[in-house]
This record gives C-alpha cells, structure tokens and sequence, in this order.
C-alpha cells in the first residue's frame, strides 16, 4: 500500500502539472476542477507517448523528461493550491476512499490477459516501442493499447508494480466529488476488481461514465468532448458506441460545425496507423482494409483466432464444429442459455437493453435517444463478431447510470456504495467464498490470498523460467510449463502460438537479426525449421509430465 502511496504522490502532480500545460496550449479544458485537469494529462501525455512510441522506447528517459516537466507546472502555476479547494467532509470521503483503493490494490494480479497480454505489452514498449508486425510473434501483442503505452511510460520506477489503475479510480473519486454526480460512487466498488493490473477495462469504463456526464449536463465543449470520446475508443474499440454518441451529441443536438470534429478524426488515424504498424491492418484483430503489407500476420492465424473468439462466445461449452452447426435460433439459445453465470449474464444484458430502449421511448429526449441508438449500434457489432460478456459489461454501468441518476442522491448513494465496498473487500481477502458460491466465476479461485506484505509493498508473482530456442533467424523464449510471458525475457513466445505455428506450417522471423525493433514477419517454414519446431512442441509437451 506504502509503494502504491508513493507512486500516486508523484504521478498526480506530474497529471496536474500536464493537464495544465495542455490548458494552456490548446486554450480549453477537458473538464473543470483538479480532476479535469488529472484526466487531460492522461489524455495529452498517453497523445505524445504513442507517437514518440514509434521511434523511441518508453524508457526511463522518457519518463524522467515527463515528470519533470509535469512537476515543473504544478510548482510554477501553484496548482497545489487546488488540492486545498475541498472540503472538510469531502477530505473524509476522499480519505476512506484512498485506503480502499490501496488496499485493494495490493492484492495479486488475477486477470489472466495481465500475464498474457497487459505485462507483455508493456516489457516490449520499455524496451523497444512500437514494433513494427509484433502480432507476428504473439497476436495478442498487435493490439499493444494506449493504455498500456501510458502505463508503461510510467513503469520504470515511478510505478514499477503496474498500478496505474489505482491512480485513476482516485482521480475518479475526485471527480464524483467535484461534480457531486454521487451515483457514480456505486460503480467505485466494482471497479475495484480492477485495480491490481493495468486492465484497459477500467478507463474506458471510467472515461465513458465520465463523458456521460458532461454530456448529460449539455457541456458544450464538443471538439475535446469528441476527441476524448475517440481517445477512449482507442484504448479499446468495443467502446465504439462512445465516439458516435459524441457524434450524435455534437451534430444533432449541440449543432456544432463538422471543424469540431478535426482533433477526433487525427487521433482516430492515430489510432489506425498503430495497429497497421503492430498487427498490419486498421482494426485489430479483423482482417479488413488489406494494404498488402509484408509484415501482416498469416491468414491461417487470423482465421484460428476468428476461430477462438467463436468459441469463446460460447465459454467452450461447444466445439467449433457444433457452432457451424447451429441455426439461428440455436445459436441465440444456447448462447443465453450457457452453464454457469455468463447465462445470467447475457440474459441481463439483452433485458437491459430492452427495458432501456422502452425507457428511452417513454422519456423522449434528445440526448437520451443518442445514447441508445449509440448502445444499440455497439451492441449489434458485438453480438455479430464475439458476443464476450467483457466486451458488453460497460452497456450496465451505462444503463444503471442515466435510469438512476436522478434517483441515487448523496446519502442513498454513500450507503450503497459502503455496502458494495464491504462485499467486494471480503471477496477479495476470502475469494474461497465467492468460489464456492459461483463456482462458474472461474476468476476468483485465480485470485492470490491476503499477506501482511500487502501493507507496504503490492503483492505481485515473479517465474522466471523458460526455455530458449531458434527456428531461422529467430533466438526466442517460452515460459516452462506455463502458457504465458509475463515476466519471460523478449522476444517470447508463448507455447499456444508455437503449436498454432506448427499447424500453420509458417514461423516468425526478424526483418533484421540484427534488430529487433526492426520487427517481425512470417515466413513459411523449410522442411529442416519444420521439424526443429516439431522437437520444440514436443519438448514443451514432455514439460508437463
């Protein structure tokens, strides 16, 4: 907790000190009040970090340049004086909410992708950047999000346990303070669960909720309303819904002029030139839009993985074979009557949407009306690529928000936030519990115990073991009788893509074997790197007996 303490002295400041300079250059806010200017300097610095990315690792150089800079404002312009703006109730509420945060932020890491896609990510970009068809070496490495970019750009001593997350759910909490939108503090417990990786889930759930507001409360603001919108796209598409809405707002109700929309479009091809630069098409993981590239994944690959997305639409419970099988009316109903709690939760989520379409007839506003349509339209996408629970879990929070808002005022929304926070603290000390209750939630008995440990250094794992081979001109690593590279030396592999290399008969390799930021590409495999990748899969099979 102490760590975790220490890293939010130093990043907040650094935020207030580049939110402010970005006030000043672009001569508008983001958002009103200390949190606002918190909130524009993730949004400005993750901005500059993703293009300078491209070039240079984000490295301690970098970092020490940012917070430099970032103090350097906050003392200039006496920001600090801001933080003194509270008042003596809000300092208790902000008090008890810190300890929370910290607490539950020292837990250990138990989203898988942290292991296999977050910690990854962040290795390649402290020590190489943007690399140039990554995805050819692990797929799941072409999304390389902004968020883990900010995130890394702080990893070198700053915040070296990855706990980024932390940070933000304060900011959030100042926020709902600020703006006394104290609804919002219901959501503050559940998002918690997020607090010990530095998942992109939680941003984009914050910043979407965020974005809700001012455009509840007619901010007019609409050019940084719709670039902020496209920037929490960028850090994960399945928002998608969150750029049309401000579309939709800006047009239609705020009637602005198409100009507006000028910061929004940079930052979408921004975002576009990322993924073909890492994954070699636009919009990963789909493989639209074909420029040709040399360093673009293999076909095979991309249809394994269009595959397994599939699959996971349906939690395994049927092979891919049964599911080419399905009508259409079989594969709505099995999909909502899946075993275990993601049946509930799908059922949820097309009754939620339902009741908020019935909803939004009755209420007949304009905003409200953008809001669904928006909803809808993100909704029809993700049930038509991969009807995943965690790509449609932000469509609650959006609905509980705008029916409730009116509803929760302060006092009914501090007490069931303390109940919330109370059930979710006791999962997370006895995560046991939740497992024998939804035995289904597979996560909880992923989730590491409570250690005295915790008080001053955030629990985290260490593995350290792998194997190293080389196929061509490749010299790569692959953890031992693990399936991730969460702490493997780069370039890793891990072992699920060595079997899918073999299948596919292709291998990467380096553009330069002299360098890896140079990149990778995939090359078909001779008959001699065949069979040395056949002696590979073996070896890794043999490991698990």
């Amino acid at each position: 907790m102490l760590f975790i303490l220490f890293s939010m002295i130093v990043v907040i400041p650094v935020l207030i000190g580049w939110g402010k300079f970005f006030e000043i250059i672009t001569k508008t806010q983001l958002l009103e009040g200390i949190s606002g200017k918190i909130i524009f300097g993730i949004f400005g610095i993750s901005m500059i970090w993703t293009v300078s990315a491209f070039f240079v690792p984000l490295n301690i150089y970098v970092e020490a340049s940012t917070i430099l800079i970032g103090l350097l404002y906050f003392f200039r312009e006496k920001l600090y004086l801001e933080l003194y703006s509270f008042s003596s109730k809000d300092y208790i509420v902000i008090g008890i909410g810190l300890l929370i945060i910290l607490f539950c932020g020292s837990f250990y890491p138990y989203i898988l992708d942290h292991f296999g896609y977050y910690v990854p990510s962040l290795l390649w970009l402290k020590d190489y950047g943007l690399v140039k068809g990554i995805s050819n070496l692990d797929l799941v490495l072409g999304q390389m999000s902004i968020w883990h970019i900010f995130q890394a750009g702080f990893s070198n001593f700053t915040d070296p346990f990855l706990r980024i997350n932390t940070v933000l759910l304060l900011v959030y909490l100042l926020y709902i303070i600020e703006k006394r939108s104290w609804i919002q503090l219901c959501f503050l417990p559940i998002l918690l669960l997020f607090s010990q990786s530095p998942s992109p889930d939680l941003p984009v759930i914050i910043f979407s909720l965020i974005t809700l507001q001012e455009i509840l409360a007619n901010n007019r603001k609409t050019a940084i309303l719709f670039a902020f919108s496209v920037f929490v796209f960028a850090i994960k598409p399945t928002m998608i819904w969150l750029p049309i809405l401000a579309f939709l707002y800006s047009i239609f109700i705020i009637k602005s002029p198409l100009k507006k929309l000028t910061a929004g479009i940079v930052i979408f091809v921004l975002f576009c030139v990322k993924n073909i630069w890492t994954f070699g098409y636009p919009f990963f993981p789909i493989s639209i839009i074909d420029l040709g590239l040399s360093w673009k994944p293999s076909q095979e690959l991309l249809k394994a993985s269009s595959e397994f997305a599939i699959l996971k639409t349906f939690d395994n419970q049927y092979s891919y074979q049964q599911i080419q099988q399905f009508s259409t009316f079989d594969y709505i109903k099995n999909w909502l009557l899946l075993d275990g709690i993601k049946s509930v939760i799908n059922i949820l989520f097309i009754l939620s949407l339902l009741v908020f379409i019935i909803f939004t007839f009755i209420k007949k506003n304009k905003i409200i009306t953008c809001i669904c349509i928006s909803l809808v339209i993100k909704s029809t996408f993700v049930l038509l690529f991969s009807a995943q629970y965690r790509f449609f879990i932000d469509v609650f929070f959006v609905i509980i928000f705008v029916m409730f808002l009116k509803y929760f005022n302060e006092r009914k929304s501090l007490i069931l936030s303390i109940c919330l926070n109370l059930v979710i603290i006791g999962f997370m000390i006895f995560p046991s519990i939740a497992a024998q209750l939804i035995p289904s939630y597979r996560m909880s008995s992923m989730m590491g115990k409570f250690e005295f440990k915790q008080l001053y250094k955030p629990s985290s794992y260490n593995y350290k073991t792998y194997h190293s081979y080389e196929v061509g001109n490749l010299k790569f690593n692959v953890s031992k009788k693990y399936p991730f590279n969460f702490d493997t030396p780069v370039p890793a592999i891990s072992e699920s893509f060595v079997f899918d290399y073999q299948k596919a008969g292709v291998f990467p390799q380096m553009i330069d074997k002299k360098d890896l930021k140079k990149g990778f590409y995939t090359k078909k495999m001779s008959v001699k790197e065949q069979n040395k990748v056949k002696k590979i899969t073996e070896n890794i099979t043999n490991s698990y007996k």
